[in-house]
């Protein structure tokens, strides 16, 4: 046995076993959940792993192991960056103006995709909510932190990166792809009119000034005589979740909108103010599994308060504020320490916001026969541009022109899979490649 691991080993074991000798003495007894109990475990773990595995391991990646899944299994957008990822990462951070505009999660173990920008080079290569990254440059993302990650597919505008990618419910074999990164452009919000007097707004991102084009959109419409209104918030990933507050805000006249608490952040709620869209107008919100962070707190704020149906998909459930803490030895762990939670009290990253009016989303990249139609460009683009197509759309518009009961809906949320855990079948490889990163 190596000589660091077993005097580390030995020393943590005395140290538990004493604090816990200790509290017997004091007539303590130690509690199911009590930490020290599984410390304890850990380190047997450990001890059986260097002294009864197959082969010898190397106790840096099976450390690195537990600490990603340590993560993962509480929050899965967080990330731990040793002390030379974590000088990359801020020696890096907000360097290159390029990107392949993708927001990232974690999935059993890899680097997963929660959404990509519309008209990003991610989007225009098809990549979609539920995609799995399984190597970024040539190496595994198998424990990678989504930080670095986030930081490898960053560059100079022009420049590509080579990916490979399990393509969820499309393709059971892994492809390369090559993405070529640009400055990322936000498409301005789209508004139309529909049959019926109803009003479309389509609103792909929550980034700055969209939250206004919104609204004045919505105003616009009225003017021109729109009765009812969908606001179509799916594939929506790219926003503070403090932008949905102020989207919601907009339509609500009056309530509570939500509210953020953590362990150790005191509650915050947020309430409506003055609403700049007529809080009269009928109102439905489209979502979908890549519906994510600030569209889908607007979600579940305009759901709870009884403001609008939503229809469609649950949303990913990514709904936190994170925070980075530094440890003794330089590296870090960039982590959730509140969650925004939706005016009934629901945690939006836990569950997600699932819709009063469940609806499948048309998976416009397969084709008839379920192969992967490589003809086809963004997810949902071919759906949203033709409303006949869009069994989501169609639905909203049945119960803006019918009413729930009509529209043969209960008017009660889905209690569907949360999608950020569940995504239909998945080609996980059963050994993958480790790398260092």
């Amino acid at each position: 046995m190596n000589r660091s691991f077993k005097y580390a080993i030995v020393t943590t074991s005395a140290l538990l076993a004493g604090m816990l000798l200790l509290g017997s003495v004091m007539g303590k007894t130690t509690a199911p959940d009590d930490p020290y109990r599984h410390l304890g475990v850990l380190t047997d773990v450990l001890m059986k792993i260097k002294s009864d595995y197959v082969e010898e391991p190397n106790v840096k990646n099976v450390t690195v192991g537990a600490i990603n899944g340590l993560l993962e299994s509480v929050d899965p957008f967080a990330s731990y960056l040793n002390a030379d990822q974590y000088k990359s990462y801020l020696k890096a951070k907000g360097e290159h103006q390029g990107d392949v505009g993708l927001i990232l999660s974690r999935r059993f173990g890899y680097v997963s995709v929660v959404g990509s920008v519309s008209g990003s080079p991610a989007a225009k290569a098809g990549l979609s909510t539920g995609d799995m990254i399984e190597t970024i440059k040539g190496v595994a993302t198998r424990d990678m932190p989504l930080a670095y990650a986030g930081l490898l597919l960053k560059g100079e505008p022009g420049s590509t990166i080579e990916l490979t990618v399990l393509r969820a419910r499309r393709n059971p074999e892994p492809q390369k792809i090559s993405l070529t990164r640009a400055v990322l452009k936000f498409p301005p919000v789209e508004s139309k009119m529909l049959a019926d007097n109803i009003g479309y707004i389509g609103a792909s991102s929550l980034e700055a000034g969209k939250v206004a084009e919104v609204e004045s959109a919505a105003v616009t419409l009225e003017k021109q005589g729109a009765r009812k209104l969908i606001l179509d918030l799916r594939d929506n990933a790219w926003s503070d979740p403090a932008a949905g507050i102020d989207l919601a805000s907009g339509f609500v006249a009056k309530g509570l909108l939500g509210y953020l608490q953590g362990q150790k952040v005191p509650r915050k709620n947020f309430n409506a103010t003055a609403p700049k869209v007529n809080p009269d107008i009928p109102l439905v919100v489209l979502t979908n599994r890549g519906t994510a962070r600030g569209a889908e707190v607007a979600a579940a704020a305009l759901e709870d308060s009884k403001r609008a149906e939503v229809v469609g998909e649950r949303t990913y459930g990514y709904a936190g504020l994170e925070r980075t803490v530094t440890l003794d030895d330089g590296s870090a762990v960039i982590l959730a320490v509140a969650k925004y939670y939706s005016p009934a009290g629901k945690s939006i990253q836990d569950m997600g916001v699932a819709p009063t009016v469940p609806v499948a989303q048309l998976d416009v990249s397969l084709s008839p026969d379920g192969d992967e139609d490589s003809t086809a460009a963004e997810p949902g683009a071919e759906a949203k541009s033709k409303p006949g197509d869009d069994p989501i759309l169609k639905k909203a518009v049945e119960v803006l022109s019918k009413g729930l009961q009509a529209s043969g809906t209960s008017g009660s949320p889905a209690d569907s899979a949360h999608p950020g855990a569940v995504l239909g079948p998945l080609n996980v490889p059963k050994n993958p490649n480790r790398q260092n990163q």
